[in-house]
């Protein structure tokens, strides 16, 4: 009776488990209009975000940052700041927005954030400027600095026909490894971070051509730490064209977002230090739902809350890979109770699936076993020292950072940059895997090692294959009931005490098999 008890408890339960998770799955699919597949109702919309971190001197805090505003190929849709406790203004300096926050007494850490939502239009989807041809200021220069200007501009001169040509030699010149007299003073002499933006600009406002640098982000899907590019933008025919710093092209890539303009940082801070600014983007998913959400809001403000659109763009990276480890867990659960599958511990297949995920699979499956195998022979040679257990650990743990740096280095020297991926793995699994192999390999002989090896690495690449398939990364995220369900499959599989596949064969004579 206590079983039969039991086991009614497991089916009631995994059967509420499973009816809750597909009964909000089929809610949201059906009665809200979520998508089902990635990309699907997708809007040309984009999420930014800037996180801005400092410590405050305990005196009065200004912080400016740029921001963005409409332009040719980008239409703000919508921003919001938080920073409690700051006032905030915002203006327009020159060809730009900024906001200030400001306090009249901050001390210690300190955390704000800018958020936006822009819409990508399409070509030709906003007019040209039409206001009057932007004023030319001559740039400030030595004599000595000015004679070099006059000798490149006279080149530049004599050898373009136009402005697209001009400036295609100017950054040709620029770029050269062995540039002349003129071009090296000038580079040599620009004390900025960027001296052939900086020159080139100077180059063109010194022949009379409306110039200036711009500042963007690469917009990419769910990217935290989104690095800050720059380029230059030289008017001619009533609007800005974007130029390609490095071949001189009259083209940038449509995912740039151009953000501000000029030579000064994004942020500028008074009154604190260790400014550190970090920016996230992201596809708009939830912009996709906006329809969706809104009816959640209205319909299912309980599911609106628990939606994970909700948390910072940064913690929705970490999230969407998270969540994916279930579905890597669920596959082991398979493989070793219903096939008979081998592995190394209960966990560490699917830890070294998610070390494949920045490795790729083939490259993470070679390194693998490269940083095993050695660290296997190291580790039998420290048998013969006698060492106890914590120390003989600690000691593997070195010998495995030795070994990924030399491998790191040896492939860099190579020309392999593919292999320098081996620093992403996890050392402390790559220990336990090799004192978990050393001691099987002792106890139960090398045949059963190797089995129990092949068995982890194959369930690390099938999970890997599953964890990194972008749909279902994408039902997982946007629909994290669905883990109720396989929590329940889970559960029942964890009552399953039958033969496995792998059995059947060693088993068939006890079934009257020849």
């Amino acid at each position: 009776m206590p079983r039969r008890r039991t086991e009614r408890h497991l089916y009631l339960l995994a059967g509420t488990l499973a009816l809750i998770g597909l009964g909000v799955f089929v809610y949201k699919v059906w009665g809200l209009d979520f998508p089902l597949q990635a990309g699907q109702q997708e809007q040309r919309l984009w999420d930014l975000e800037v996180k801005l971190t400092f410590r405050a001197d305990g005196a009065p805090a200004k912080l400016s940052l740029f921001i963005p505003r409409d332009t040719r190929r980008f239409q703000l849709v919508d921003e919001n700041f938080v920073s409690l406790g700051y006032g905030l203004a915002t203006s327009r300096p020159d060809a730009n927005r900024q906001v200030t926050w400001s306090i009249r007494r901050a001390k210690g850490p300190q955390v704000l954030f800018y958020r936006a939502t822009v819409r990508s239009l399409t070509a030709g989807g906003s007019p040209p400027d039409t206001g009057a041809r932007p004023q030319v200021t001559a740039p400030e220069l030595t004599e000595l600095q000015k004679s070099a200007m006059q000798t490149l501009a006279g080149q530049l001169k004599a050898e373009s026909a136009d402005t697209t040509t001009l400036v295609g030699l100017l950054l040709a010149k620029l770029n050269a490894q062995n540039p002349g007299e003129a071009v090296a003073l000038l580079l040599h002499d620009e004390g900025g971070a960027q001296p052939v933006l900086q020159v080139a600009v100077k180059a063109l406002q010194f022949m009379g051509v409306p110039a200036r640098i711009a500042h963007g982000v690469e917009l990419k899907e769910l990217t935290r730490q989104v690095p800050i590019i720059s380029w230059f933008q030289v008017y001619e025919g009533n609007l800005w064209r974007s130029f390609n710093p490095k071949t001189g092209e009259a083209w940038v890539p449509d995912r740039y977002f151009t953000w501000w303009r000029g030579e000064e940082p994004i942020a500028q801070l008074s009154g604190g230090s260790r400014l550190s600014v970090e920016i996230a983007t992201a596809i708009n998913t939830e912009s996709a739902l906006r329809g969706a959400t809104a009816r959640a809001q209205v319909q299912a403000p309980a599911l609106s809350a628990l939606s994970l659109f909700s948390l910072p763009i940064d913690t929705q990276v970490v999230y969407r890979i998270l969540l994916t480890v279930p579905l890597g867990v669920f596959i082991l659960v398979l493989l070793r109770n219903i096939v008979g599958v081998k592995t190394f511990g209960t966990f560490m297949p699917v830890l070294i699936a998610l070390a494949f995920r920045e490795t790729q699979l083939l490259w993470g499956v070679t390194l693998f076993c490269v940083i095993v195998a050695l660290g296997l022979a190291i580790r039998f040679y420290l048998e013969h020292l006698k060492l106890l257990l914590v120390p003989r650990l600690a000691a593997v743990v070195v010998v495995v950072v030795l070994l990924m740096t030399l491998i790191s280095l040896l492939s860099q020297r190579m020309g392999l940059p593919e292999a320098l991926s081996i620093a992403l793995f996890p050392m402390v699994i790559i220990t336990m895997t090799i004192e978990r192999m050393s001691i099987v390999w002792e106890e139960r002989g090398a045949a059963e090692a190797l089995t129990q090896a092949g068995g982890s690495l194959a369930v690390a690449s099938l999970a890997y294959l599953v964890m990194n398939e972008r749909h279902i990364e994408h039902l997982v995220f946007v629909f994290p009931e669905l883990l109720l369900v396989l929590l329940a499959a889970i559960l029942l599989l964890g009552r399953y005490s039958g033969y496995r596949l792998l059995e059947l064969k060693r088993f068939k004579a006890l079934a009257g098999g020849r």
